[in-house]
């Protein structure tokens, strides 16, 4: 948990850094998909998903 946690923290500066300085491509595809996939294994993901699910509910009702 504790790996993870600094894997999240690192691959989210790295892709906040990216996406300031608008340098976006294949390397910034990966680290992106790299939070991702360590942001789904902390305990993040359960509010995450909870608000994705609400979204997708509210536009479904409109």
């Amino acid at each position: 948990m504790v790996i993870t946690v600094s894997l999240v923290a690192l691959f989210g500066l790295v892709l906040a850094l990216l996406l300031r300085s608008k340098n976006l491509g294949y390397g910034s595809a990966l680290i992106a998909a790299g939070f991702g996939f360590f942001l789904a294994s902390t305990g993040a993901a359960t509010p995450i998903n909870r608000l994705a699910q609400s979204l997708i509910d509210a536009a479904s009702n409109l």
